[in-house]
């Protein structure tokens, strides 16, 4: 069914390249205009290069070459106030906002990393999330859908809690743990305005925050210096279906449901794209909240 977002508008943070990018051109692709921020530069703790803006740059490309709309803007999730101008920039443009996806996230893997690295994925990961949807309330009518990413390996023992996997790991873990508590007590609150908001929870995605040497280490810590390759199978080991990496077009598949009109009565949903990673965590169905 086409134009399931026709008439939209969404706003999208981290969207220079990965997921954010993804999601852009799938909600575009079913009509919706775009308003997409990246910090597009680099956070010191980060052990993997982070979008530039030349990357931001494609995503409009990209978008436009669907005869899509489409607002970039350079801004830092951490600042509420640069991101609350971005909006605005977007919706005097575009008239009106309709869809947010709090995407934006850094991962500073390694037992290397300074234990600011902790701090910086707690104001990214989480303070990011809240500043977004925080940035964004104020435009939402009746009928609005937030999205937020949250993350398998924050609820996987053994993962991102791992002493090796380093302080930046531990922000990540609690920021993806509190960002699903976030959307359960939010939809809470926003229910009564029909205001949805709900999670996707993805599994070990094929982008850069993935695919980069500090990963491929944690992965595979009996190799003094793994390679792409070497690390492949090992992320697969976290799923339970045959797939070593999935691909961020299938997050966007979820964060389009979401954001449709399909979706018009589902809020509060922690929705799992893990290739069943989780089945042998849980046992309610759901990560814990």
């Amino acid at each position: 069914m086409a134009g399931r977002t026709e008439g939209k508008v969404a706003f999208i943070t981290g969207a220079a390249r990965g997921q954010g990018r993804s999601h852009a051109v799938r909600l575009a692709e079913e009509g919706a205009d775009i308003i997409a921020v990246d910090i597009c530069e680099q956070i010191e703790s980060a052990t993997y290069p982070m979008a530039t803006e030349a990357d931001l740059a494609e995503t409009a490309r990209l978008v436009e070459a669907l005869d899509r709309r489409i607002i970039t803007r350079v801004a830092d999730v951490r600042d509420r106030t640069s991101l609350a101008d971005a909006v605005a920039a977007g919706v005097a443009e575009l008239g009106h906002l309709d869809v947010v996806v709090a995407n934006a996230a850094i991962c500073p893997i390694g037992p290397d990393v300074p234990i600011i690295g902790y701090f910086d994925a707690l104001s990214v990961d989480l303070v990011g999330v809240i500043n977004t949807v925080e940035a964004a309330f104020g435009y939402l009518q009746s009928g609005a859908s937030i999205v937020c990413t949250g993350s398998l390996a924050a609820m996987l023992a053994g993962l991102v809690d791992n002493p090796a996997a380093g302080p930046g790991a531990a922000g990540y873990g609690h920021s993806k743990r509190a960002v699903a508590r976030f959307v359960h007590e939010t939809a809470l609150q926003l229910a009564p305005l029909n205001i949805r908001v709900n999670a996707v929870h993805p599994g070990n995605i094929d982008t850069d925050m993935l695919q980069n040497d500090a990963m491929y280490k944690l992965f595979r810590p009996d190799l003094e210096k793994p390679t792409h390759d070497d690390a492949q199978a090992a992320f697969g080991t976290s799923h339970k279906l045959p797939v070593e990496t999935i691909s961020a077009r299938d997050i966007s598949e979820a964060v389009l449901y979401l954001a449709s009109d399909a979706a018009r009565y589902v809020t509060g949903l922690q929705l799992k794209v893990d290739a069943g990673a989780l089945l042998t965590a849980t046992t309610s169905g759901a990560p814990p909240v």
